[in-house]
């Protein structure tokens, strides 16, 4: 069961943070009857109480006016009177001469622009801080704390408030429009003047513009991708060129030389004979 209470304090405290800009530490306007619950309960510290509730650090305030009506109430508040003392003062301007639950509507407001959770034990000021926009309420059951779900007039408001930043309203509309408009006509302007001035040397394609092309080049949006044919492309001229013939090597005594009318064979080494046996011959037959 607390577990479950948790999550759902969890829950709201992330609702108003992120639907009305409530940041830490949160801000806590207590009134006379919640401090008086949390002594006669005896929750002490009550700045633990409540953070513990809220997951998150807390600043405990109380207003001049709630003062002086624990003071008002004598010796049977005089407990609850002390504890007040300890909190911190939000400023308001009556000087303690209106009632604690006017003083702290009043110091709500519409809007809550001091971001206050509201801690109070009246049933009908949470009735009503519930009614406006924006007020988390929190009050007390025995010795256990408790923070209000958000109403149904709340979460209509934040979805209401949604809706309306979704969509563009009448004014911007005619703004946005009267801009174009604008900013279309001096364009016109320009290029007409720029076609007198330059009469030989209109582009077909500037000429041929129409009003639509013409609002999306000022407004930047891009046309359609327009893709280039590829053209044909002749072969690489480097793989037209003829090959060179090698011409074979051929042995130093197979080549011929040319010299005038003749060709002429050169030959290789000659290779000497020996005359020896010839002349031993010729010498016997004599």
């Amino acid at each position: 069961m607390r577990v479950r209470r948790q999550r759902r304090h969890r829950k709201a405290v992330r609702f108003y943070t992120a639907c009305f800009g409530f940041r830490q530490p949160f801000r806590v306007l207590c009134d006379g009857t919640f401090v008086h619950h949390l002594v006669v309960n005896k929750i002490a510290p009550p700045d633990k109480a409540l953070s513990d509730i809220l997951s998150a650090s807390v600043k405990l305030f109380t207003t001049r006016c709630v003062l002086n009506e624990l003071r008002r109430l004598g010796g049977s508040h005089a407990h609850s009177l002390n504890a007040a003392k300890d909190l911190m003062i939000a400023r308001c301007d009556h000087e303690g001469k209106m009632k604690a639950d006017g003083c702290i509507s009043e110091i709500i407001g519409e809007n809550n622009p001091e971001h206050f959770f509201v801690a109070t034990q009246d049933t009908d000021l949470r009735r009503k801080l519930l009614e406006i926009p924006g007020v988390p309420a929190i009050y007390g059951l025995r010795n256990a704390l408790f923070l209000e779900q958000p109403s149904t007039t709340q979460r209509q408001f934040v979805k209401t408030s949604e809706e309306g930043r979704l969509h563009m309203t009448e004014l911007e509309r005619k703004m946005l429009k009267k801009r174009t408009t604008n900013i279309l006509g001096a364009k016109m302007s320009e290029d007409s003047s720029d076609e007198q001035e330059d009469s030989g040397e209109q582009n077909l394609e500037s000429s041929a513009l129409t009003k639509p092309q013409a609002v999306n080049k000022i407004l930047g949006v891009k046309d359609k991708v327009q893709f280039k044919r590829k053209k044909a492309k002749g072969p690489n001229p480097l793989s037209c060129l003829k090959k060179k013939a090698h011409e074979n090597s051929k042995p130093s005594s197979e080549k011929e030389k040319k010299d005038g009318d003749g060709t002429v064979r050169s030959r290789g080494r000659k290779r000497k004979r020996s005359r020896k046996g010839k002349i031993s011959s010729d010498v016997g037959a004599g």
